[in-house]
């Protein structure tokens, strides 16, 4: 009996002290300069790519397959600078990491304040359709430098638009149905609660959604999920605005399992680098979330972030060389203040409710209801009855006398030239008194300010379901239902001192608007112009397998989305009588499906091979459904789903004190559509345009569109010593037309009963994509001092960048006259000289940035300022050819003449400027 107790308590013994040597790591994450527990840090053993998260107290575990011998460990969060600590595993003993410290990567945090709120807001410039917001969240090399770097010279990844990304906030996709590209303005000025992001990037695996070529970003605004505290926030910067101040509180956990998150801010400025835009915003932010139990948690939150400001021009070579890169054409002074004609008012507040279930350790349920409504306007003039009031119009600039048939007018061409000199903004008092004089005669409005409004109502619901099955086995799924409802119309926002009000008629070819409310007079706050409703309703399911191995990782994703649009008009144009212009029009609908799959091998934990590629169709986005849309239902002919192809390989390399990655990638895109509006001039369709003109107001529906993007990317990083790094970036990429797509022309002066004219071919094969440079590079350095200073500067340099070619030139129309017959003095050779495009010349920008942090008792106090383009260096960022010079014939004699009339509008790149930022942690 004694011998049997004596044996089993040895056994028990025996296994109490296996348990107790078991293969252990474990540590405590803190913030170096507060001695805080940092929670949520990625902590990741690299050789295996485990990966687990600190809690409440800082405080991590590894207690499962663990590797033996030599390991990386890495430190990670955004925010705060990498760090990486080599240890060694034994088997059955404990490494206790009970000392890790992170530092605040303060230039990473605060420069994302700058992206957002800078460049990002003005996106109905293709220009400034960048890509930085989606990228500024990740920790990779390369992605940092696009973010902090390329951005401000609108580079592309890739060449691509944002809308071939995802962004989601608490889950919510918040891409527009409109145009597919996020409204960073709608979350401008809460940056301090905007820090905990996920990125995915290009095509790897998301546990929120599919995504798209250039991945996806959840903005996670949990009010649990950011530490406690207290900030406050002053910037100052001649970019965009001038002042920013910003609070931000976060309460934690209390008592009752509530947590609460506020952020308040504003931004202003008379103007920033470019003359006369204004910068008006106020943000709001809340968020409450409510610990039912261990498995059921709630969280709402609500962002309203109004803002407003003032656009700047696109302007000629010619514009530039008289009035310089600050230069815009919009404002004016009026009363000795400074007023803009072309403001951007936005107003849409979003909410949205998360549930979040923990049905077990393995399996979670996130279902989640967003709603957003609201407001966005953009102003100009009208001068429908009046003389163009833009001070740089053709007819006002030293060219027009120049190109005089009868010869230059030389003594006009000076004139014209002092007087945009010595003022060239738009004349508001000229324009008042026009209207003052209407008046007296009873004649209605010459001039008028209307803003195009665009109030959405979108509704979208959505559950995310993730399943860890074993330890090699992850499942992700989510189904998804949005709809819009979007109010468009023009309306009246000033008379410019006109008792009278608009007509609402079209002035250049007198159809009615309105045509059950004929040659009705428009008065302030009253509906001008267009008005009609776009309906949009999106229903997509997800499904998702990730298989992890300890040499390998494999990953297969799906996706099947229904789309449909349709279009509602609530006036009758008289050009386009009864159904085809009022009520509702025909519903399309869209199917698209979306896989992807791709592999991670593992060569050690040094070396990392992965592979990515996918398959993608998707509808055309709402803005390219309807070929004229304020006028009438017509659709773009033969519509069919956007096809996307993409493939990418990419070699990592880390150790320590080197991190590198170099990718190649190989995108197509088949079927895209592109409808635009502009003026045209030089039209070869004689009999088919209203009193046998040449020019009209157009629509150009270009369709069939394919697109090839190929490059490489490089990123490297090197910690040299404890307190220097070099890092180094570069993407050499090559973005052209594939193809010759089909071009037509819509427009209510064209005579044919469907209102089209249609130019076959647009040779565009070969042609560049414009949006940016396709070739960056950057080289630069950091210094961060044991006494918490730092400093910085990089030297970067673009190139290939590329005009904007005009479409029309490139078709029938180019070299057939009026007649419809080829113009009989064309020369081919001539004509490639014509139509070759432009390639702006390569600059360099260098960026210099420092700060300095200080703990005083338990506030926190930091400070840096950066300066980008220190050198002041000019150059053009983008631009495009102008459509009135649209034939072999006005080309040749405009470019012939001492000064092109009609040349390129170019965008410029800013001159030296600064961002300064301070703030106090409670």
């Amino acid at each position: 009996m004694n011998r049997n107790v004596w044996c089993m308590g040895f056994g028990f013994f025996s296994v109490c002290m296996t348990f107790a040597q078991s293969t252990l790591i474990k540590g405590i994450v803190k913030e170096a300069l507060t001695q805080h527990p940092v929670i949520n840090v990625r902590v990741t053993i690299e050789e295996t790519g485990q990966t687990v998260r600190t809690n409440q107290l800082g405080a991590f575990q590894f207690i499962s397959h663990l590797p033996l011998g030599e390991q990386t460990l890495k430190i990670s969060k955004d925010g705060y600078v990498t760090k990486r600590y080599p240890i060694v595993v034994n088997e059955n003993q404990e490494v206790n990491m009970d000392s890790i410290t992170l530092e605040k990567d303060v230039s990473s945090l605060e420069l994302y304040t700058i992206i957002l709120s800078d460049d990002a807001l003005n996106e109905d410039s293709n220009n400034a359709d960048n890509i930085s917001g989606l990228l500024v969240s990740s920790r990779d090399m390369f992605q940092k430098a696009v973010a902090f770097e390329f951005s401000p010279s609108f580079f592309k990844v890739r060449g691509l638009n944002s809308d071939h990304g995802t962004v989601l906030i608490n889950g919510i996709e918040m891409n527009k149905l409109y145009h597919g590209r996020p409204q960073w303005s709608n979350w401008g000025g809460i940056n301090d609660v905007m820090r905990n992001q996920e990125l995915t990037w290009g095509l790897s695996p998301s546990r929120y959604n599919f995504g798209g070529v250039l991945g996806t970003t959840n903005i996670n605004l949990r009010a649990s999920q950011s530490r406690p505290g207290f900030k406050i926030t002053y910037s100052s910067s001649n970019r965009s605005y001038v002042n920013r101040l910003m609070a931000t509180y976060i309460s934690g956990w209390s008592k009752n399992n509530w947590s609460l998150s506020l952020s308040l801010g504003t931004r202003w400025g008379h103007e920033g680098y470019q003359k006369g835009t204004l910068y008006e915003s106020q943000s709001f932010f809340a968020s409450i979330e409510k610990k039912i139990n261990d498995k059921h948690d709630i969280n709402f939150l609500t962002i309203y972030a109004p803002n407003k400001r003032g656009k700047s021009s696109p302007n000629t070579q010619e514009v530039y060389d008289l009035k310089g890169r600050r230069y815009s054409e919009y404002w004016g002074y009026l009363n000795g203040e400074i007023r803009n004609s072309r403001i951007k008012d936005v107003k849409e507040p979003i909410f949205i409710l998360n549930h979040y279930w923990t049905v077990s350790p393995n399996l979670k349920w996130n279902t989640n209801i967003g709603y957003q409504s609201g407001r966005l306007g953009n102003s100009r003039l009208d001068y429908s009855a009046g003389a163009n009031p833009s001070p740089v119009y053709y007819q006002k600039l030293p060219s027009y006398a120049l190109s005089d048939p009868e010869g230059p007018n030389y003594a006009l061409a000076y004139q014209l030239e002092q007087r945009i000199i010595t003022y060239g903004q738009i004349d508001w008092s000229r324009i008042f008194d026009a209207n003052l004089t209407n008046n007296t005669s009873g004649l209605n409005a010459a001039y008028g300010l209307y803003e195009d409004r665009t109030d959405d109502k979108q509704w979208t619901i959505n559950s995310i379901l993730s399943s860890k099955l074993n330890e090699h086995i992850q499942l992700n799924a989510s189904v998804q239902y949005k709809t819009l409802i979007s109010e468009n119309f023009a309306e009246v926002i000033n008379l410019l001192g006109s008792n009278v009000g608009l007509l609402n008629v079209d002035p250049f070819n007198r159809y009615q608007y309105d045509a059950q409310n004929p040659d009705r007079l428009v008065g302030k706050g009253e509906k001008y112009r267009y008005s009609y409703n776009l309906f949009g309703k999106v229903i997509s399911g997800f499904g998702q397998g990730q298989f992890n191995f300890k040499k390998i990782d494999l990953y297969l994703a799906g996706r099947i989305t229904q789309t449909k649009y349709q279009r509602e008009g609530l006036w009758e144009h008289s050009r386009f009588p009864g159904s085809s212009s009022l009520g509702k029009g025909r519903e399309w609908a869209f199917t698209g499906i979306g896989i992807k799959t791709g592999l991670t091998y593992k060569f050690s934990g040094k070396h990392i091979l992965n592979i990515n590629t996918g398959y993608i169709t998707k509808a055309p986005n709402l803005q390219n459904i309807y070929t004229n849309v304020r006028e009438n239902h017509d659709v773009v002919k033969h519509m069919v789903n956007e096809k996307v192809m993409n493939g990418d390989v990419s070699y990592h390399f880390r150790s320590p004190f080197v991190k590198a990655k170099l990718t190649g990638y190989y995108i197509t895109i088949d079927d895209a559509i592109d409808v635009s509006g502009y003026y045209a001039d030089g039209l070869s369709a004689s009999g088919r345009i209203e009193d046998n003109r040449t020019s009209a107001f157009v629509q150009e529906v270009l369709q069939g569109i394919n697109e090839k993007h190929l490059g490489l990317e490089l990123g490297i990083e090197a910690q040299v010593t404890p307190t220097i790094k070099l890092k180094g970036a570069s993407s050499v990429g090559q973005y052209t037309y594939n193809n010759n797509p089909n071009l037509y022309l819509t427009s209510s002066s064209f005579t044919s009963a469907d209102g089209t004219v249609a130019y076959g071919k647009s040779y565009l094969k070969n042609y560049k994509i414009a949006g940016g440079p396709q070739r960056a590079y950057s080289l630069g350095f950091e210094y961060r001092d044991p006494d918490n200073w730092w400093f910085g500067a990089t030297i970067n340099v673009f190139s290939n960048a590329y005009l904007d070619i005009n479409k029309l030139i490139r078709t029938s129309n180019f070299y057939l006259d009026e007649d419809g017959l080829p113009f009989n003095n064309y020369d081919e050779d001539l004509a490639r000289v014509l139509l070759k495009q432009e390639k702006f010349n390569p600059y360099i920008v260098g960026n210099l940035i420092g700060g300095k942090s200080w703990r005083i008792g338990d506030q926190y106090i930091s400070a840096f300022i950066s300066v980008n383009n220190v050198l002041d260096n000019e150059f053009k960022t983008g631009g495009f050819e102008q459509g009135r010079n649209s034939n072999y014939k006005e080309l040749r004699e405009d470019l012939a003449g001492p000064k092109q009339v009609f040349g390129p509008k170019y965008w410029f790149g800013r001159g030296a400027t600064y961002f300064f930022n301070m703030n106090i942690q409670f």
